[in-house]
Protein backbone atom coordinates (compact mmCIF):
# COMPACT_ATOMS: atom_id res chain seq x y z
CA UNK A 1 0.00 0.00 0.00
CA UNK A 2 2.72 2.51 0.83
CA UNK A 3 4.59 1.79 -2.09
CA UNK A 4 1.24 2.30 -4.55
CA UNK A 5 0.60 5.53 -2.27
CA UNK A 6 4.60 6.58 -3.44
CA UNK A 7 4.15 6.09 -6.93
CA UNK A 8 1.32 8.32 -7.57
CA UNK A 9 3.00 10.73 -5.37
CA UNK A 10 5.95 10.27 -7.60
CA UNK A 11 3.74 10.69 -10.87
CA UNK A 12 1.86 14.24 -9.13
CA UNK A 13 4.96 15.56 -8.86
CA UNK A 14 6.64 14.99 -12.60
CA UNK A 15 3.26 16.35 -13.58
CA UNK A 16 3.51 18.75 -11.57
CA UNK A 17 7.51 19.77 -12.63
CA UNK A 18 6.33 19.93 -16.25
CA UNK A 19 3.92 22.17 -15.55
CA UNK A 20 6.57 24.47 -14.27
CA UNK A 21 8.81 23.93 -17.00
CA UNK A 22 6.30 25.02 -19.24
CA UNK A 23 3.07 25.51 -18.69
CA UNK A 24 1.57 25.79 -22.12
CA UNK A 25 2.20 21.99 -22.53
CA UNK A 26 0.25 21.48 -19.49
CA UNK A 27 -3.53 21.45 -20.94
CA UNK A 28 -5.85 19.01 -20.72
CA UNK A 29 -7.59 17.26 -24.08
CA UNK A 30 -10.57 14.86 -23.30
CA UNK A 31 -9.93 11.59 -25.64
CA UNK A 32 -13.14 9.99 -26.15
CA UNK A 33 -12.67 7.23 -27.89
CA UNK A 34 -16.08 5.74 -28.49
CA UNK A 35 -17.02 4.87 -31.55
CA UNK A 36 -20.08 4.19 -34.11
CA UNK A 37 -18.05 0.61 -34.62
CA UNK A 38 -17.52 -0.19 -30.97
CA UNK A 39 -18.14 -3.62 -30.22
CA UNK A 40 -18.12 -5.61 -26.48
CA UNK A 41 -14.26 -6.60 -27.13
CA UNK A 42 -13.51 -3.17 -27.37
CA UNK A 43 -14.47 -1.83 -23.67
CA UNK A 44 -11.15 -1.70 -22.49
CA UNK A 45 -10.07 1.36 -24.52
CA UNK A 46 -13.87 2.82 -25.25
CA UNK A 47 -13.49 4.90 -22.21
CA UNK A 48 -12.68 8.80 -21.77
CA UNK A 49 -9.10 9.82 -21.27
CA UNK A 50 -7.03 13.12 -20.55
CA UNK A 51 -4.23 13.76 -22.23
CA UNK A 52 -1.62 16.22 -21.22
CA UNK A 53 -0.08 18.64 -23.56
CA UNK A 54 2.50 16.71 -26.25
CA UNK A 55 2.72 13.27 -23.60
CA UNK A 56 1.78 9.97 -25.05
CA UNK A 57 0.63 8.83 -21.78
CA UNK A 58 -3.31 8.94 -21.66
CA UNK A 59 -5.10 8.85 -17.80
CA UNK A 60 -8.47 8.39 -16.57
CA UNK A 61 -10.63 6.75 -14.11
CA UNK A 62 -14.32 6.22 -12.73
CA UNK A 63 -15.49 6.08 -9.04
CA UNK A 64 -18.28 4.21 -7.64
CA UNK A 65 -20.33 5.51 -3.94
CA UNK A 66 -23.46 4.29 -2.60
CA UNK A 67 -26.07 4.05 0.08
CA UNK A 68 -28.09 1.48 1.19
CA UNK A 69 -30.87 0.11 3.58
CA UNK A 70 -31.45 -3.15 3.21
CA UNK A 71 -33.26 -6.07 5.03
CA UNK A 72 -33.33 -10.10 5.36
CA UNK A 73 -36.46 -11.60 6.63
CA UNK A 74 -37.56 -8.23 8.38
CA UNK A 75 -34.25 -8.17 9.55
CA UNK A 76 -31.90 -5.08 8.86
CA UNK A 77 -28.28 -3.70 9.91
CA UNK A 78 -29.33 -0.55 9.13
CA UNK A 79 -28.08 2.39 6.73
CA UNK A 80 -24.78 1.43 4.71
CA UNK A 81 -22.32 4.10 3.01
CA UNK A 82 -20.18 2.42 0.48
CA UNK A 83 -16.95 3.18 -1.71
CA UNK A 84 -17.07 -0.45 -3.69
CA UNK A 85 -14.22 0.81 -6.04
CA UNK A 86 -12.30 3.21 -7.04
CA UNK A 87 -9.91 2.42 -10.68
CA UNK A 88 -7.31 4.66 -12.52
CA UNK A 89 -6.38 3.59 -16.16
CA UNK A 90 -2.96 4.56 -17.84
CA UNK A 91 -2.11 4.44 -21.63
CA UNK A 92 0.29 5.28 -23.93
CA UNK A 93 0.59 5.30 -27.83
CA UNK A 94 3.76 4.00 -28.13
CA UNK A 95 3.40 3.69 -32.03
CA UNK A 96 0.11 3.90 -34.50
CA UNK A 97 0.28 0.22 -34.02
CA UNK A 98 1.39 -0.10 -30.72
CA UNK A 99 -0.62 0.68 -27.24
CA UNK A 100 -0.41 0.15 -23.74
CA UNK A 101 -3.50 0.32 -21.20
CA UNK A 102 -3.28 -0.83 -17.57
CA UNK A 103 -6.63 -0.85 -15.15
CA UNK A 104 -5.86 -0.77 -11.31
CA UNK A 105 -8.89 -1.09 -9.34
CA UNK A 106 -8.94 0.20 -5.39
CA UNK A 107 -11.71 -1.87 -3.56
CA UNK A 108 -13.03 -1.50 -0.06
CA UNK A 109 -11.88 1.81 0.21
CA UNK A 110 -8.01 1.01 -0.67
CA UNK A 111 -8.06 -2.23 1.73
CA UNK A 112 -7.84 -4.75 -1.43
CA UNK A 113 -5.86 -3.53 -4.65
CA UNK A 114 -5.26 -5.39 -7.55
CA UNK A 115 -4.55 -5.12 -11.34
CA UNK A 116 -7.10 -5.82 -13.63
CA UNK A 117 -5.57 -5.03 -16.77
CA UNK A 118 -2.05 -3.98 -18.07
CA UNK A 119 -1.44 -5.28 -21.60
CA UNK A 120 0.18 -4.68 -25.01
CA UNK A 121 -1.07 -4.30 -28.06
CA UNK A 122 0.09 -4.24 -31.61
CA UNK A 123 -1.81 -4.40 -34.57
CA UNK A 124 -0.80 -6.28 -37.91
CA UNK A 125 -3.70 -5.46 -39.80
CA UNK A 126 -7.91 -5.01 -38.30
CA UNK A 127 -7.95 -9.02 -38.33
CA UNK A 128 -5.01 -9.46 -36.59
CA UNK A 129 -3.77 -7.99 -33.42
CA UNK A 130 -1.78 -9.46 -30.35
CA UNK A 131 -1.91 -8.90 -26.83
CA UNK A 132 -0.24 -9.80 -23.97
CA UNK A 133 0.25 -9.21 -20.27
CA UNK A 134 -2.17 -9.44 -17.67
CA UNK A 135 -5.67 -10.10 -20.17
CA UNK A 136 -9.58 -9.91 -19.09
CA UNK A 137 -10.75 -12.95 -20.06
CA UNK A 138 -13.11 -12.39 -22.63
CA UNK A 139 -16.27 -14.83 -21.04
CA UNK A 140 -19.37 -13.43 -21.53
CA UNK A 141 -19.42 -9.25 -22.17
CA UNK A 142 -20.00 -7.93 -18.39
CA UNK A 143 -16.41 -9.32 -17.77
CA UNK A 144 -14.91 -6.61 -20.15
CA UNK A 145 -17.41 -4.21 -20.06
CA UNK A 146 -17.81 -3.59 -16.60
CA UNK A 147 -17.35 0.02 -15.95
CA UNK A 148 -19.84 0.98 -13.40
CA UNK A 149 -20.78 4.17 -15.45
CA UNK A 150 -21.46 2.39 -18.24
CA UNK A 151 -24.73 0.67 -16.11
CA UNK A 152 -28.04 2.35 -14.48
CA UNK A 153 -28.04 -0.41 -11.60
CA UNK A 154 -25.67 -0.01 -8.35
CA UNK A 155 -24.63 -3.60 -8.03
CA UNK A 156 -23.25 -5.86 -10.83
CA UNK A 157 -25.12 -8.49 -11.99
CA UNK A 158 -25.09 -11.42 -9.77
CA UNK A 159 -24.38 -14.51 -11.68
CA UNK A 160 -21.59 -12.61 -13.24
CA UNK A 161 -20.11 -11.90 -10.01
CA UNK A 162 -20.98 -14.63 -7.98
CA UNK A 163 -20.86 -17.61 -10.63
CA UNK A 164 -18.47 -16.35 -12.97
CA UNK A 165 -15.62 -14.62 -11.36
CA UNK A 166 -16.97 -10.51 -12.76
CA UNK A 167 -13.03 -8.51 -13.44
CA UNK A 168 -11.51 -12.29 -13.98
CA UNK A 169 -7.92 -11.43 -15.25
CA UNK A 170 -4.90 -13.59 -16.13
CA UNK A 171 -1.25 -13.11 -17.42
CA UNK A 172 -1.43 -14.75 -20.96
CA UNK A 173 -0.78 -14.10 -24.43
CA UNK A 174 -3.19 -14.30 -27.67
CA UNK A 175 -4.88 -12.56 -30.87
CA UNK A 176 -7.75 -10.71 -32.22
CA UNK A 177 -9.13 -9.07 -34.57
CA UNK A 178 -12.19 -6.96 -36.20
CA UNK A 179 -13.83 -5.94 -39.55
CA UNK A 180 -16.68 -4.40 -40.62
CA UNK A 181 -18.61 -4.22 -43.58
CA UNK A 182 -21.39 -2.15 -44.30
CA UNK A 183 -23.48 -2.23 -41.13
CA UNK A 184 -22.10 -6.04 -40.02
CA UNK A 185 -19.39 -5.99 -37.79
CA UNK A 186 -17.46 -9.55 -36.91
CA UNK A 187 -14.75 -10.24 -33.91
CA UNK A 188 -12.77 -12.63 -32.23
CA UNK A 189 -10.64 -12.94 -29.60
CA UNK A 190 -8.16 -15.99 -28.36
CA UNK A 191 -5.99 -16.03 -25.39
CA UNK A 192 -3.26 -18.66 -23.30
CA UNK A 193 -3.59 -17.83 -19.82
CA UNK A 194 -2.93 -19.15 -16.48
CA UNK A 195 -6.33 -20.05 -14.50
CA UNK A 196 -8.36 -21.67 -11.89
CA UNK A 197 -7.07 -23.66 -9.30
CA UNK A 198 -8.44 -26.21 -6.59
CA UNK A 199 -9.62 -22.93 -4.39
CA UNK A 200 -13.16 -22.64 -6.84
CA UNK A 201 -14.27 -26.17 -4.41
CA UNK A 202 -12.22 -26.03 -1.65
CA UNK A 203 -13.23 -22.79 -0.22
CA UNK A 204 -15.36 -21.12 2.94
CA UNK A 205 -18.74 -20.96 0.45
CA UNK A 206 -19.43 -24.66 1.34
CA UNK A 207 -20.20 -24.62 -2.53
CA UNK A 208 -18.78 -24.83 -6.68
CA UNK A 209 -17.74 -21.43 -6.49
CA UNK A 210 -15.73 -20.01 -9.42
CA UNK A 211 -14.95 -16.33 -7.83
CA UNK A 212 -12.64 -18.03 -4.74
CA UNK A 213 -9.73 -18.27 -7.75
CA UNK A 214 -9.37 -14.08 -7.64
CA UNK A 215 -8.05 -14.65 -4.04
CA UNK A 216 -5.25 -16.80 -5.50
CA UNK A 217 -2.46 -14.01 -6.65
CA UNK A 218 0.08 -16.27 -7.54
CA UNK A 219 -1.67 -17.00 -10.92
CA UNK A 220 -0.05 -13.85 -12.22
CA UNK A 221 3.13 -15.37 -11.18
CA UNK A 222 2.55 -18.87 -12.32
CA UNK A 223 0.40 -21.62 -13.31
CA UNK A 224 -1.30 -23.44 -10.63
CA UNK A 225 -0.66 -26.82 -12.92
CA UNK A 226 1.22 -25.82 -15.78
CA UNK A 227 -1.79 -26.06 -18.08
CA UNK A 228 -2.81 -23.06 -19.84
CA UNK A 229 -6.56 -21.86 -19.38
CA UNK A 230 -8.30 -21.35 -22.93
CA UNK A 231 -10.92 -18.37 -23.27
CA UNK A 232 -12.14 -17.84 -27.01
CA UNK A 233 -15.23 -15.33 -28.02
CA UNK A 234 -16.97 -15.28 -31.50
CA UNK A 235 -19.19 -11.80 -32.34
CA UNK A 236 -20.93 -10.23 -34.87
CA UNK A 237 -22.82 -7.27 -34.65
CA UNK A 238 -25.31 -5.32 -36.85
CA UNK A 239 -25.70 -1.43 -36.42
CA UNK A 240 -29.43 -1.86 -36.87
CA UNK A 241 -29.88 -5.03 -34.97
CA UNK A 242 -27.30 -5.46 -32.24
CA UNK A 243 -24.48 -7.09 -31.42
CA UNK A 244 -24.51 -11.07 -29.87
CA UNK A 245 -21.49 -12.76 -28.36
CA UNK A 246 -20.58 -16.48 -27.40
CA UNK A 247 -17.96 -17.34 -25.61
CA UNK A 248 -16.21 -20.39 -24.16
CA UNK A 249 -13.27 -20.44 -21.29
CA UNK A 250 -11.70 -23.75 -20.28
CA UNK A 251 -9.10 -26.14 -18.78
CA UNK A 252 -7.76 -27.51 -16.52
CA UNK A 253 -8.08 -26.62 -13.08
CA UNK A 254 -6.49 -28.61 -10.72
CA UNK A 255 -3.37 -29.54 -9.09
CA UNK A 256 -3.03 -33.03 -10.66
CA UNK A 257 0.73 -33.61 -10.13
CA UNK A 258 3.76 -32.00 -7.56
CA UNK A 259 7.63 -32.57 -8.40
CA UNK A 260 6.20 -35.97 -10.54
CA UNK A 261 3.95 -37.18 -7.96
CA UNK A 262 0.59 -37.91 -8.71
CA UNK A 263 -1.75 -36.62 -6.70
CA UNK A 264 -5.36 -36.57 -8.46
CA UNK A 265 -6.68 -37.00 -12.12
CA UNK A 266 -7.02 -34.45 -14.35
CA UNK A 267 -10.34 -32.04 -13.37
CA UNK A 268 -11.49 -29.88 -15.85
CA UNK A 269 -13.63 -26.99 -15.85
CA UNK A 270 -15.77 -25.47 -18.62
CA UNK A 271 -18.13 -22.22 -18.82
CA UNK A 272 -20.12 -21.19 -21.92
CA UNK A 273 -21.80 -18.07 -22.47
CA UNK A 274 -24.30 -15.95 -25.08
CA UNK A 275 -24.15 -12.04 -24.67
CA UNK A 276 -26.47 -9.90 -26.62
CA UNK A 277 -27.29 -5.80 -26.83
CA UNK A 278 -29.39 -4.44 -28.51
CA UNK A 279 -31.36 -0.76 -28.77
CA UNK A 280 -34.82 0.19 -30.63
CA UNK A 281 -34.52 3.06 -32.38
CA UNK A 282 -38.50 3.51 -32.12
CA UNK A 283 -38.53 3.96 -28.62
CA UNK A 284 -34.60 4.43 -27.89
CA UNK A 285 -35.08 1.14 -25.58
CA UNK A 286 -31.68 -0.46 -24.38
CA UNK A 287 -31.91 -4.29 -23.78
CA UNK A 288 -28.70 -6.06 -22.87
CA UNK A 289 -28.39 -9.88 -21.68
CA UNK A 290 -26.20 -12.55 -20.39
CA UNK A 291 -26.24 -15.92 -19.55
CA UNK A 292 -23.27 -18.51 -18.85
CA UNK A 293 -22.92 -22.26 -18.34
CA UNK A 294 -20.40 -23.58 -15.89
CA UNK A 295 -19.61 -27.07 -15.70
CA UNK A 296 -17.09 -28.64 -13.44
CA UNK A 297 -15.20 -32.06 -12.66
CA UNK A 298 -15.83 -32.21 -8.90
CA UNK A 299 -13.93 -35.02 -7.11
CA UNK A 300 -16.63 -37.85 -5.83
CA UNK A 301 -15.51 -37.33 -2.26
CA UNK A 302 -16.92 -34.06 -2.05
CA UNK A 303 -20.53 -33.71 -1.03
CA UNK A 304 -23.69 -33.01 -3.37
CA UNK A 305 -23.67 -29.41 -2.07
CA UNK A 306 -20.65 -28.94 -4.61
CA UNK A 307 -22.40 -28.53 -7.92
CA UNK A 308 -20.91 -29.93 -11.36
CA UNK A 309 -23.47 -28.01 -13.07
CA UNK A 310 -24.27 -23.89 -12.81
CA UNK A 311 -25.84 -21.81 -14.58
CA UNK A 312 -27.51 -18.10 -14.37
CA UNK A 313 -27.74 -14.57 -16.06
CA UNK A 314 -29.43 -11.50 -16.11
CA UNK A 315 -31.31 -9.19 -18.67
CA UNK A 316 -31.45 -5.21 -18.20
CA UNK A 317 -33.82 -2.79 -19.71
CA UNK A 318 -33.41 0.79 -19.59
CA UNK A 319 -35.91 3.22 -21.05
CA UNK A 320 -35.12 7.11 -21.68
CA UNK A 321 -37.83 9.04 -20.58
CA UNK A 322 -36.50 12.48 -20.59
CA UNK A 323 -33.76 13.72 -22.93
CA UNK A 324 -33.22 17.58 -22.91
CA UNK A 325 -30.97 20.49 -21.22
CA UNK A 326 -31.48 20.61 -17.55
CA UNK A 327 -30.03 22.74 -14.59
CA UNK A 328 -27.24 23.54 -17.40
CA UNK A 329 -26.35 20.32 -17.76
CA UNK A 330 -27.07 19.94 -22.21
CA UNK A 331 -27.34 16.59 -22.75
CA UNK A 332 -29.43 15.03 -19.72
CA UNK A 333 -31.06 11.84 -19.86
CA UNK A 334 -33.74 10.59 -17.11
CA UNK A 335 -34.02 7.02 -17.57
CA UNK A 336 -36.41 4.00 -16.12
CA UNK A 337 -34.51 0.84 -15.85
CA UNK A 338 -35.08 -2.82 -14.87
CA UNK A 339 -33.34 -5.73 -14.21
CA UNK A 340 -34.01 -9.17 -14.25
CA UNK A 341 -31.58 -12.15 -12.96
CA UNK A 342 -31.08 -15.31 -11.52
CA UNK A 343 -28.08 -17.80 -10.45
CA UNK A 344 -28.16 -21.39 -9.65
CA UNK A 345 -25.82 -22.75 -8.02
CA UNK A 346 -26.34 -26.53 -8.16
CA UNK A 347 -28.14 -27.45 -11.18
CA UNK A 348 -29.61 -31.76 -10.53
CA UNK A 349 -31.12 -33.52 -8.34
CA UNK A 350 -29.86 -35.46 -5.46
CA UNK A 351 -29.19 -39.24 -5.93
CA UNK A 352 -30.86 -40.42 -2.82
CA UNK A 353 -34.68 -39.24 -3.10
CA UNK A 354 -34.33 -37.58 -7.12
CA UNK A 355 -35.23 -34.33 -5.02
CA UNK A 356 -34.04 -31.36 -6.82
CA UNK A 357 -31.55 -29.54 -5.56
CA UNK A 358 -32.05 -25.92 -4.94
CA UNK A 359 -29.26 -23.56 -3.84
CA UNK A 360 -30.66 -20.62 -6.10
CA UNK A 361 -31.40 -17.20 -6.45
CA UNK A 362 -33.84 -14.94 -8.25
CA UNK A 363 -34.03 -11.00 -7.64
CA UNK A 364 -35.87 -8.24 -10.04
CA UNK A 365 -34.48 -4.24 -9.64
CA UNK A 366 -36.78 -1.87 -10.86
CA UNK A 367 -34.68 2.32 -10.63
CA UNK A 368 -34.32 5.31 -11.91
CA UNK A 369 -31.09 6.95 -13.18
CA UNK A 370 -30.30 10.61 -14.33
CA UNK A 371 -27.23 10.91 -16.51
CA UNK A 372 -26.36 14.36 -16.19
CA UNK A 373 -23.55 13.84 -18.87
CA UNK A 374 -22.99 10.70 -20.79
CA UNK A 375 -19.78 9.70 -17.83
CA UNK A 376 -21.93 10.32 -14.85
CA UNK A 377 -24.86 8.53 -13.86
CA UNK A 378 -26.64 9.18 -10.57
CA UNK A 379 -28.94 5.75 -9.19
CA UNK A 380 -31.96 4.97 -7.52
CA UNK A 381 -32.62 1.48 -6.96
CA UNK A 382 -35.01 -0.74 -5.26
CA UNK A 383 -33.91 -4.79 -5.16
CA UNK A 384 -35.95 -7.77 -4.04
CA UNK A 385 -34.45 -11.05 -4.12
CA UNK A 386 -35.25 -14.20 -3.17
CA UNK A 387 -32.70 -17.19 -2.04
CA UNK A 388 -32.95 -20.82 -1.61
CA UNK A 389 -30.57 -23.40 0.46
CA UNK A 390 -29.43 -26.36 -0.93
CA UNK A 391 -32.88 -28.34 0.83
CA UNK A 392 -35.29 -25.75 -1.01
CA UNK A 393 -36.54 -24.66 2.32
CA UNK A 394 -38.79 -21.55 2.53
CA UNK A 395 -36.64 -18.72 0.48
CA UNK A 396 -34.72 -16.12 2.77
CA UNK A 397 -36.45 -12.41 1.44
CA UNK A 398 -33.92 -9.50 0.47
CA UNK A 399 -35.00 -6.24 -0.07
CA UNK A 400 -33.69 -2.72 0.04
CA UNK A 401 -33.08 0.66 -1.42
CA UNK A 402 -29.92 1.50 -2.74
CA UNK A 403 -28.75 5.26 -3.64
CA UNK A 404 -25.55 6.21 -5.82
CA UNK A 405 -23.57 7.30 -8.23
CA UNK A 406 -20.95 6.60 -10.93
CA UNK A 407 -18.45 8.86 -12.69
CA UNK A 408 -15.43 8.95 -15.11
CA UNK A 409 -12.95 11.42 -14.24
Amino acid sequence: MKKTILLFLILACAINANAQIDSTLFKDTRIDTVSANAMNMDAVYERPFYQTGTSHVSVGGYIEADYQYMGEDGITEGHTFRIPRFTLFVGSSIHPKIRFLSETEFEEGGGKIAIEFAALDVSVIPMLNFRGGIIMNPIGAFNQNHDGPKWEFIDRPIAMTEMLPATWSNVGFGLYGKRFVNNWGFGYEIYLTNGFNNSIIANGENRTFLPAAKENTERFEESNNGMPLITGKLAVKNQNIGEIGVSYMGGIYNTFEDDGLFLDEKRRLDVYAVDFNTSLDITGTYITGEWAWVRVDVPETYGQQFGNRQQGGFVDIVQPVLKRPLAGFENAVLNLAFRLEYVDWNVGTFRETGGNISDDLWAIIPGVSFRPSAQTVLRLNYRYMQQQDILGNPPAKIAGIQIGFSSYF
